[in-house]
């Protein structure tokens, strides 16, 4: 074994977002069922869309961009999509109820319980942000323990190869950022649902050693299909507070999936493409099937031609490995 592999993770925390620990944590707010859902399930993928992939880079865009990222054409590498698991889960759930409980208190009116809100500086406000900041940090240890197993492997294996990181951007978070709006520099509390920040070059944020191009934006597919680095533009600060799509997006619910494929027939399917899933339940792999996503190329040139993120490579599945 190459132990030169294992000795990363200082490496690794100048490419991680908050290099690694978002300040402001207040793990005392997370219940203990929450807590309890969480301590049996770090270093796992989870079910949904989740993922850990080895792809090839078949594509580059951007050759500039992608010099910096390391990446040339035909290079394998393995991406990694997942979280907190049911942490982050438990955590929303729960204070989606008390807040929306609390909202009269605050004579807040809600048009739907799912957008139940309350003063940022209110008892429950600052629970909420002390919570979900602790879920943060609890996804980014996670996908650094999956990183580190995934090393392992290669290191019996391939030990010859080098799996340095890119980055490790979030997708689910509400963080206090400064933007300028109308002219004058402003904090904001920036909430990203199924959105990644896509910072432009220079950015104090980026790590040293990407801000000429800007951050690596990593956007997913689906088992079957592509997967996209792109990097943060300029424009991107102006037109979405630097903020860019993560993934294809649903083009139906789990449920309509399942009704209309089978696990084993999706497996067989991608198969012939010489794509590998392996998922310990069928029935996640019929809810993720490619067809019940949009066409992530098509989400992807959207964003480039909006200027929110501009294209640098397009990595296509070898083996999909499902939680």
């Amino acid at each position: 074994m190459d132990l030169n592999q294992l000795k990363r993770p200082h490496e690794d925390l100048e490419f991680i977002e908050e290099q690694g620990c978002m300040a402001g944590a207040k793990p005392d707010c997370v219940s203990d069922y929450a807590k309890k859902r969480q301590q049996d399930e770090m270093g796992t993928l989870g079910s949904g869309n989740h993922y850990l992939e080895a792809q090839q880079v078949v594509q580059l865009f951007d050759t500039a961009a992608a010099s910096v990222f390391g990446f040339r054409g035909g290079d394998l590498v393995v991406s990694i999509h997942c979280g907190s698991r049911g942490l982050g889960h438990q955590i929303g759930t729960e204070f989606l109820k008390s807040m929306a409980i609390s909202a009269a208190r605050y004579h807040i009116e809600l048009p739907d319980r799912e957008l139940a809100s309350a003063p940022i500086n209110s008892e429950v406000g600052q629970a909420y942000l002390g919570a979900m900041r602790a879920g943060i940090n609890c996804a980014l240890a996670n996908r650094q323990i999956v990183t580190h197993l995934v090393r392992l492997v290669f290191a019996d294996f391939l030990p010859q190869a080098t799996l340095s990181l890119l980055y490790d951007v979030s997708h689910n978070t509400c963080k206090v950022e400064e933007h300028v709006i109308d002219g004058m520099p402003t904090r904001l509390f920036v909430h990203r649902k199924g959105a990644t920040r896509a910072f432009g070059p220079a950015h104090p944020d980026i790590p040293p050693s990407l801000r000429s191009v800007g951050q690596p934006v990593l956007i997913g597919g689906t088992m079957g299909t592509a997967s996209y680095v792109l990097v943060g533009m300029k424009e991107s600060m102006s037109l979405a507070f630097g903020s860019a799509c993560h993934g294809a997006g649903r083009s139906m619910s789990q449920h309509q999936a399942l009704k209309q494929w089978h696990g084993r027939d999706v497996v067989k399917e991608v198969a012939t493409r010489g794509i590998l899933i392996r998922s310990p339940s069928l029935r996640r792999v019929a809810e993720a099937a490619p067809g019940a996503y949009k066409d992530v190329s098509e989400v992807v040139d959207a964003a480039d031609e909006a200027n929110l993120a501009r294209k640098v490579a397009r990595l296509e599945p070898l083996v999909c490995v499902k939680g």
